[in-house]
């Protein structure tokens, strides 16, 4: 199967952690769409995936899947015993419902503030901006980090005893910020506690190298 992204996205990060969670790294091969060029944004990328957005995943009989909690599912099926997406229906549940809050809390809010209140991908990419709406969007996701900070008091992961699809989420949410310099605010000791942790697993270290990507054609 081919991956295509950008090797130090944020949203690329969280299916490079999930293949990794999964040991699957050998049967993927990366495929380098250049974000600052618009390469996601042309007509040759959005023949594999209309909503012009990294990473995409495509098969061996020509499928392609894109979203990353949709790709996630996918790669965590594959061995028929699921740990990032959840094995019962209460797992699932609310691994789904953490890793929907991530991306709205935190990861989109963050993108929103790149894309709007930032250079972000440049001119030739970032045809409207709106530079107040991206300021908000930026004081969204600390707010919602201050919401994580609470619930990381309560438990040792997002969604309870285990890392999952929702600590996937959040992990891409906080590398975004720090790629911002939007520091996680002061006082959420339980979230800075976890991501010092987070950092740490082999999937998140060495997300960037596991693969030597390969210039699209």
């Amino acid at each position: 199967m081919k991956i295509y992204d950008w090797p130090t996205g944020p949203y690329p990060a969280r299916v490079r952690i999930a293949l990794a969670e999964k040991n699957l790294q050998a049967h993927a091969q990366f495929v380098l769409v250049d974000l600052y060029k618009g390469e996601h944004k042309k007509p040759e990328f959005l023949a594999k995936n209309y909503s012009g957005t990294l990473p995409v995943l495509e098969l061996d009989d020509g499928t392609f899947i894109g979203e990353c909690t949709a790709i996630t599912e996918y790669l965590d099926a594959l061995d028929g015993a699921p740990t990032l997406t959840g094995r019962t229906p209460r797992e699932k549940g609310v691994i789904h419902m953490m890793s929907k809050r991530a991306e709205l809390e935190v990861l989109d809010a963050i993108s929103v503030y790149f894309h709007h209140a930032t250079p972000g991908l440049g001119p030739h990419v970032e045809i409207y901006q709106n530079p107040e709406w991206g300021f908000r969007q930026r004081d969204k996701a600390l707010r919602g980090m201050h919401y994580f900070d609470g619930i990381l008091k309560q438990q040792p992961f997002i969604a309870g005893e285990a890392f999952t699809m929702a600590d996937i989420t959040l992990i891409g949410g906080l590398i975004f910020a720090g790629l911002l310099s939007v520091p996680v605010p002061a006082g959420c000791e339980a979230l800075l506690a976890w991501y010092a942790r987070m950092q740490e697993r082999p999937s998140v270290k060495n997300r960037i190298t596991m693969s030597e990507p390969t210039k699209a054609a």
